[in-house]
């Protein structure tokens, strides 16, 4: 299996996701506070993604 490096946006929206569900673990916001896990947990599913297929 040959890995490639995810584009710099899919990094950047990745690692949102996830700082927005840390934040949300800590900081009532409404949607993202209920949904905080789902939040990190596809935060790492697109950066795999990314990670696994090339041109993502």
């Amino acid at each position: 299996m040959k890995l490639s490096a995810p584009r710099r946006i899919v990094w950047i929206i990745s690692v949102l996701l996830g700082i927005l569900g840390i934040i949300g673990k800590f900081v009532s916001i409404t949607f993202v506070s209920a949904n905080a896990f789902w939040f990190v947990t596809a935060g790492f599913a697109v950066l795999v993604l990314a990670t696994l297929f090339k041109g993502i």
